[in-house]
C-alpha cells in the first residue's frame, strides 16, 4: 500500500484516512440509522434505566457516545484506498484530543 499524505495530526497509527475522530457528520448518520432500527423494533444494546429515556434518538446516543455500538466507519481516500475503523477507537481519539460528543 503507498504512503497518503495525513492533513491531520498522527496522534495514533490506527486512522490512516481522514481526522482521528468521529465527525459530526458520520456521528449524526450513525445515530439517525439507529434510531430508525429501535423504532422499528431491534432491541437495544443497553438498559433503558441505564439510558433515562425511552426514546429511540436518545438510546441511540447513548449508544454511540459509549462506544457500545459495534459498528464501523468505512473511509474513502480519493486514490480509492478505503479505511474501516471502529467507532469505538475514534471515539477514544477524540477524547484524546478534548472533543465533546
Amino acid at each position: 500500500m503507498e504512503e497518503f499524505h495525513n492533513v491531520y495530526p498522527i496522534i495514533d497509527d490506527r486512522v490512516k484516512i481522514g481526522p482521528p475522530y468521529l465527525t459530526r457528520y458520520e456521528r449524526a448518520r450513525i445515530i439517525g440509522i439507529r434510531a430508525f432500527q429501535i423504532s422499528m423494533g431491534v432491541p437495544p444494546l443497553v438498559s433503558l434505566e441505564t439510558v433515562g429515556s425511552k426514546k429511540p434518538i436518545d438510546i441511540a446516543k447513548y449508544e454511540v457516545d459509549h462506544g457500545i455500538l459495534p459498528v464501523s466507519v468505512f473511509r474513502y481516500h480519493t486514490s480509492g484506498f478505503g479505511q474501516a475503523i471502529p467507532i469505538k477507537v475514534l471515539l477514544e481519539l477524540g477524547m484524546k484530543l478534548g472533543i465533546q460528543y
